[in-house]
């Protein structure tokens, strides 16, 4: 039996997995979160066997919660279940740790097959997210600027587009203001950009907000 634990933030989405996930017969959910802190619970707990993680949830941001999971437990996989556009941030994900990258379009059609995948230890990206990453090794591939921030910068740009501010953002992330400005300074130079607004705008070109 497939023990399964939904990370997702809106009930509404919850409910339509689990109801997706209800007659299979080797599947069952172990349990549900809402937020980042509710899955470091999960974290600490055993009994579950993959967990289906999304990529914006309040509390503890979700690159550190992979890390940490994969640190507790490296055998028991997550598959990141998001909205977000997968050529954008499944390859960031898969770095930090996590087994698979699903997008929320397709998993009514693939969600099964994908966790039975997944739970045996293999891995899942699209065949079209495949080309992209064979086509990443080539080295005079241009890559887009965000790709070249670290993770921690990445959070911060993540919360910059999300209009929160750096007071919130360093709460959230358990730094001081002082570190979360330093953060933002250094994504602005690699991304040779001057202001929040400059930063928002290249977030909606490329298609990072939801």
């Amino acid at each position: 039996m497939i023990k399964i634990v939904i990370a997702d933030d809106h009930a509404i989405v919850r409910e339509g997995l689990k109801q997706i996930l209800s007659d299979v017969p080797d599947m069952e959910i172990f349990g549900e979160a809402s937020s980042g802190d509710e899955v470091l619970k999960f974290i600490r707990d055993e009994g579950w066997n993959i967990m289906l993680l999304d990529i914006a949830m309040p509390g503890k941001n979700v690159l550190e919660l992979i890390k940490l999971a994969k640190h507790q437990s490296p055998q028991l996989p997550i598959l990141i279940l998001s909205m977000y556009p997968e050529d954008q941030y499944a390859i960031r994900m898969l770095r930090a740790g996590a087994d698979g990258y699903l997008t929320k379009e397709s998993a009514p059609e693939q969600l099964v097959s994908v966790i039975r995948k997944v739970a045996k230890g293999g891995k899942y990206i699209s065949p079209t997210m495949t080309e992209k990453l064979i086509a990443e090794l080539n080295p005079n591939q241009e890559k887009l600027l965000h790709t070249t921030l670290t993770d921690r910068e990445f959070q911060v740009f993540r919360g910059i587009c999300e209009g929160i501010s750096i007071t919130d953002l360093a709460r959230h992330m358990a730094l001081s203001v002082k570190t979360i400005s330093t953060y933002r300074s250094r994504l602005m130079t690699k991304m040779n950009m001057s202001n929040n607004a400059e930063i928002i705008h290249y977030a909606i070109k490329n298609n990072l907000l939801n």
